[in-house]
């Protein structure tokens, strides 16, 4: 089970000189990520649904070394689980999953569980930095 941290944990660790790989699709890291992130979606929505993005794994090897430090997040937490997984298995070590994610966590019940970066006042951003979008990642493989 990876380790799991609180959005605020994350900040303080992105501080350190950890980096955050949102693992979200484009439309959602489009709509607000936390600020200085970095995105490569474990999944794209086409179609009304997501499927699995087959470059995932080639995009992260060629922008982020193994040694990489990396908090790892999605909207709720369930992508970014599985993601940390995937790069466990690639070899990487420095791997934290964020609780909660960007959007927060529920129940089935619809009750909050977890709050989300979003909701805890952090830096937010709309754009993304030079470098840091998907588009730009790819362009490294």
């Amino acid at each position: 089970m990876p380790k799991r941290v609180s959005p605020q944990e994350a900040a303080e660790l992105m501080t350190a000189g950890w980096t955050y790989l949102d693992v979200r699709s484009i439309p959602e890291f489009g709509q607000g990520h936390p600020t200085g992130a970095a995105n490569v979606p474990l999944m794209h929505a086409e179609g009304g649904r997501m499927v699995a993005n087959s470059d995932f794994q080639k995009v992260v090897l060629a922008n982020f070394p193994r040694d990489t430090k990396l908090v790892v997040g999605c909207k709720s937490g369930g992508r970014s689980m599985r993601a940390v997984g995937v790069l466990a298995a690639l070899g990487y070590e420095n791997l934290v999953d964020v609780r909660g994610g960007f959007s927060g966590e529920s129940d089935n019940m619809g009750r909050s569980t977890a709050v989300g970066w979003a909701e805890t006042g952090l830096p937010v951003a709309a754009q993304p930095e030079p470098g840091r979008s998907y588009a730009d990642l790819q362009k490294k493989t």
